[in-house]
């Protein structure tokens, strides 16, 4: 299959070198002509004049700290503490039909020389502002892009009929956005980035994959969370799921009837680790037959009838063409309950409230078959997922093992997916995963790493240990070439206030790699436990 242009055909190609060549040129015009000094904050208006290729720089202006405007339905806390920054927005036109916006957040003062690229979820559609503060507040110049559409992540009319907005959604806006942003920083700070790191979970996790693959060259570190990579798969799942629990009323399961399900899967799965806590550390490792909570009488939430079953195997099976191979993995017991459990996905009072049944009608209704009257019934596996692979899959999906030359150039990857994911199926990372160590011929542990977190759901909360900072042994693995091993989550008293009082560590294990509690001391404590082969 044609994974698209990797960077280094592409560098092959004139147009290409012409455009990089423009774009040095001007950089070094804007540099002589402004005579760029340590004063940064005089020169930060002054960038309104850069020329770069398909470009324009709509704004740039120094905003003092504590001043920031804050965009539509970012809570205040977001920005509380930003320092003052060069802000800077651009419209990037690489298409005849593109219209990229991005913005680039550069301290006024104390830059620690790095870049920090950050991602979208869903599909997109506005610049992640409250991401951006993240790495201005710790000193980093920071980037983010709308994708090319302005729209709620989870529209994707933008799509019918734009061929060439789907590329820029694909894959072009973010290596766009990364380039040129390269290219303010150094017209602003008179220096490139020293290292440039890119961090994002869900389609951001795609999007980090889909550099490492295609532009190795644009990211020395990359933290990719849950990532959506087998895009036309995943979305194609989501309509399986939703073809499985909304046959029939008979089969649909009641809200309800979650925790039921949930505490089922629980109690027949837990102490695998060494110990009895609620916490199922590895769910591949428990074979749950939901066959056990078979009504013996009346229906009730404290059991499931029949066909509730046949949908929820379905579910955890995964999606499968008609000779039963697996098309795209199931989701795994364990991910029932919580804000972004099977209630937001998979299992809501009604069909269009799940997360997947809109994102699954989008895609196809507005980037496969451009028709805004599809119907999700019709879906069939083996002519639809077809349909999408040959249409779209080398545009979307992110699913090249060959990292190679991201590895050649000292890059470094770190994956992590929690196990109670109801957005993107757990496996499917660890199937990429897989997919890379046998396909490099170099050793694989010495630039990439995946952990799986117990209890985690989609990219965020859910229940036991799972706030825990990635970003910080990508950092260092980068620098200081500190390999990370096992990485330290916590349990907070309040699961949404990472600053509340922690009242359990656990040690995340890089796979293959197992959690093992040690048989003494307290089991609260990340010290008695240890990561085991």
């Amino acid at each position: 299959m044609d994974r698209g242009c990797r960077s280094t055909r592409c560098r092959n190609k004139p147009a290409f070198r012409r455009i990089v060549a423009f774009d040095v040129l001007a950089l070094l015009c804007v540099v002589i002509v402004f005579g760029i000094k340590p004063a940064y904050a005089d020169t930060c208006g002054n960038l309104t004049a850069l020329k770069l290729a398909n470009t324009q720089i709509t704004s740039a202006e120094t905003i003092s700290a504590g001043s920031l405007s804050l965009p539509p339905g970012i809570p205040a806390f977001v920005f509380k503490g930003l320092p003052s920054f060069c802000r800077v927005a651009a419209e990037v036109h690489p298409a005849k039909d593109s219209d990229i916006k991005m913005e680039v957040w550069m301290p006024s003062s104390g830059w620690n020389g790095m870049l920090m690229g950050r991602g979208n979820g869903g599909y997109a559609g506005s610049i992640h502002y409250s991401e951006m503060s993240y790495g201005v507040l710790n000193g980093y110049a920071a980037v983010s892009t709308d994708t090319g559409h302005t729209a709620g992540s989870s529209d994707s009319d933008w799509a019918l009929g734009h061929p060439e907005k789907i590329i820029d959604f694909g894959y072009r806006a973010i290596h766009e956005m990364t380039v040129k942003a390269k290219l303010i920083v150094n017209a602003y700070y008179g220096k490139s980035p020293k290292y440039s790191y890119f961090d994002s979970c869900s389609n951001g996790g795609r999007q980090a994959l889909m550099e490492a693959q295609r532009f190795p060259e644009d990211y020395n570190g990359i933290a990719a969370g849950a990532p959506a990579i087998n895009w036309t798969h995943g979305v194609a799942g989501f309509l399986w799921d939703m073809q499985a629990m909304y046959a029939s009323p008979a089969s649909q399961i009641p809200p309800s009837k979650l925790p039921l399900i949930n505490s089922a899967f629980t109690t027949a799965c837990d102490g695998q680790d060494g110990v009895k806590d609620g916490e199922i550390t590895d769910p591949r490792a428990c074979h749950f037959d939901p066959k056990v909570l078979l009504c013996k009488n009346a229906d009730s939430d404290a059991c499931l009838t029949a066909p509730q079953i046949e949908a929820l195997k379905k579910v955890y099976s995964g999606m499968k063409d008609t000779h039963g191979k697996i098309v795209y993995p199931g989701f795994l017991p364990g991910g029932e309950l919580g804000p972004l459990g099977w209630a937001a996905w998979i299992d809501a009072p009604t069909i269009q409230q799940n997360y997947q049944y809109t994102l699954g009608v989008g895609f196809y209704r507005d980037m496969v078959y451009d028709d805004p009257k599809w119907d999700y019934r019709s879906f069939e596996v083996k002519r639809d997922v077809k349909t999408a692979d040959n249409k779209l899959a080398r545009i979307l999906n992110a699913t090249d093992p060959n990292l190679k030359p991201f590895a050649d150039r000292g890059g470094r990857l770190i994956l992590y997916q929690g196990w109670d994911d109801a957005a993107i199926a757990p496996l499917n990372t660890m199937d990429y995963y897989n997919s890379v160590v046998a396909a490099v011929p170099i050793k694989s542990d010495s630039f990439i790493r995946l952990y799986m977190v117990p209890g985690m759901q989609h990219c965020w909360g859910g229940s036991g240990a799972v706030d825990f900072n990635v970003f910080n042994s990508l950092k260092s693995w980068v620098e200081s070439g500190v390999a990370p091993s096992s990485i330290l989550a916590k349990q907070h008293k309040d699961p949404t206030d990472t600053s509340s009082e922690v009242i359990m560590t656990r040690p995340l294990c890089p796979y293959p790699q197992k959690l093992r509690y040690k048989g003494t001391g307290d089991t609260k404590n990340a010290a008695n436990f240890e990561c085991k082969q």
